[in-house]
């Protein structure tokens, strides 16, 4: 016969809890599984887990319990303070574009290459554009089509002699973008000089610029040979500084080129009436100053303001073409328009001097042997 007592408990002994009934609508798979994962803990888990009870860690030596949920919070702070610091470095790395970060003269308020009348004398010697080694006014400019991460790229190249044509031509950031906001110097945002490599036609052009960046200008060759472009212009950066670059390139003219010979060192010149003298000394590494004069007959012509002063002398160097762009000191030309040349080496140039009377703009020109 079956024995039916009751088992007998232990004394002390309690009945087990009941398990406790879930509360809410049960979650679908699709909701357990949507968990955000963060980096792994010490343990291999997710961080983004969520316990049933909050974790512990086994006590230290010391007997301090460490809250797992605290672990992962430093964790994930600590990632986050990471990827600012690593994005700020990658920024400083890549640095904005000049197309991002040029300024006009109006916007730039204050910069050093939007000359009022009457600015002193200085010279355009290429900046980061010269393409020669070393630094300062005395180096030339313009022998390179690329220096500091900019790119004078020609549109249109092919000229036939004595007809009229256009050129067109970009500058170009380091990424191949057009870059399309100049600081305005003397009046004009880009300066455009035109020469034959045996440094006859000199041509002082301003070209216009579209809204993508392309400079144009209409262009006549006279004659057959290679000629030299020299695009002078002015970035403004982002940080107020200003960049004064010169790059060049070559234009071809198809046909039977003779060159002229250079003529002989003079110090006066005869244009349309006008007759144009120099004076002074330049010296190889030293900035001396040259002084113009000009004479209508018995009288001196009244000089005019042109692109915000009374002259613009340009001086080329023979063989290389090395470019320099000078500018006259501040004042009336009532005795001349005097100018601050420093000679980058001995050789010869050809020098170019623009002025204007009764609303003429004329060019004296002159070759100058430095020993």
């Amino acid at each position: 016969m079956t024995d039916e007592r009751p088992a007998t408990r232990a004394p002390g002994a309690r009945d087990a809890a009941p398990a406790p009934e879930p509360t809410g609508p049960p979650l679908s798979a699709p909701e357990q599984a949507e968990v955000p994962l963060f980096a792994p803990d010490s343990t291999g888990d997710a961080a983004g887990a969520s316990p049933a009870a909050p974790e512990r860690a086994a006590p230290d030596g010391d007997g301090v319990l460490v809250d797992r949920g605290t672990v992962r919070l430093a964790l994930v702070v600590g990632g986050l303070v990471l990827a600012v610091l690593l994005g700020f470095g990658l920024g400083r790395l890549d640095p904005p574009t000049a197309a991002a970060t040029a300024l006009t003269s109006a916007e730039a308020g204050t910069d050093d290459h939007a000359h009022a009348p009457g600015t002193g004398a200085h010279e355009h010697a290429g900046g980061v554009g010269s393409g020669d080694v070393g630094s300062g006014a005395s180096e030339v400019g313009g022998l390179a089509v690329s220096a500091g991460g900019w790119t004078l790229a020609p549109l249109s190249t092919g000229f036939a002699a004595g007809r009229p044509g256009e050129l067109r031509f970009q500058v170009r950031d380091g990424r191949g973008r057009p870059v399309t906001r100049f600081a305005v110097v003397h009046d004009k945002p880009m300066h455009l000089i035109i020469v034959r490599r045996d440094l006859t036609g000199f041509q002082h052009l301003h070209p216009a610029m579209a809204a993508d960046g392309t400079w144009s200008v209409p262009l006549t060759l006279p004659g057959p040979g290679v000629w030299r472009a020299y695009a002078d212009f002015t970035l403004v950066t982002g940080d107020g500084g200003q960049s004064a670059l010169t790059l060049g390139v070559d234009l071809a003219v198809p046909g039977g080129y003779a060159p002229r010979p250079l003529p002989p060192a003079a110090r006066t010149d005869t244009v349309d009436g006008f007759t144009v003298s120099w004076s002074g000394e330049p010296k190889v590494g030293a900035t001396r100053p040259l002084r113009f004069q000009v004479r209508a007959g018995d009288t001196t012509p009244e000089l005019e303001r042109y692109l915000g002063a009374y002259g613009h002398l340009v001086a080329l160097r023979e063989g290389d073409l090395g470019y320099l762009h000078v500018h006259p000191e501040a004042g009336p030309a009532t005795d001349g328009i005097s100018f601050q040349l420093t000679v980058p080496g001995p050789g010869r140039y050809r020098l170019y001097l623009d002025f204007q009377v009764a609303g003429v703009v004329r060019t004296a020109e002159f070759t100058l042997t430095v020993p």
